[in-house]
Order: C-alpha cells, then structure tokens, then sequence
C-alpha cells in the first residue's frame, strides 16, 4: 500500500493494486478497474494491500466530525484534446 496516499486530501493522487485505480479527490475516492485475488501469496499481497486502504479511507471518514449525510458529486466534463 502507498503510505503517501491520504484519501480526500487532494484531487491529483492514483495509486493502483493489480488493474484497480484508485483516484483521489476532495469529496471522493473512485475505484477503477479490477483486481484479482488469486488463492496464493500474490493474491494474499494484494488482498492486504486492498484491505488497507480500505482500513485507511474508513479510518478517515469515521475522523471526520463534520461529515455530511450526503454529498452531491459534480458531472464530469469531458474537454477537447489540445493535441488533435
């Protein structure tokens, strides 16, 4: 697991474990992808990976004294490439 990974601590953080993308933003943390756990000592690895940052965004939600029932996600926009 990534120690510098702070879950809603910013909007540019990705990590990943196995094909699974994690995305950090302010309001949310987006899970992307897909990871396989084996039943051998790669999917353990990876199964603990997923169980701690899992244990880390719970650990900081259940810190958070203000927060809300509900928040209301933005849509996502898509913006030309500048490249094409």
């Amino acid at each position: 697991m990534n120690d510098d990974f702070k879950p809603y601590d910013n909007e540019s953080d990705v990590i990943r474990i196995g094909d699974l993308e994690i995305e950090n933003r302010v309001d949310r943390v987006a899970l992307m992808g897909d990871v396989v756990l084996t039943k051998d000592k790669v999917g353990l690895a990876l199964a603990k990976e997923l169980q701690a940052l899992l244990g880390n965004i719970i650990q900081c939600l259940e810190a958070d004294e203000k927060l809300p029932d509900a928040v209301k996600l933005k849509p996502t926009t898509e913006e030309d490439n500048p490249f094409f």
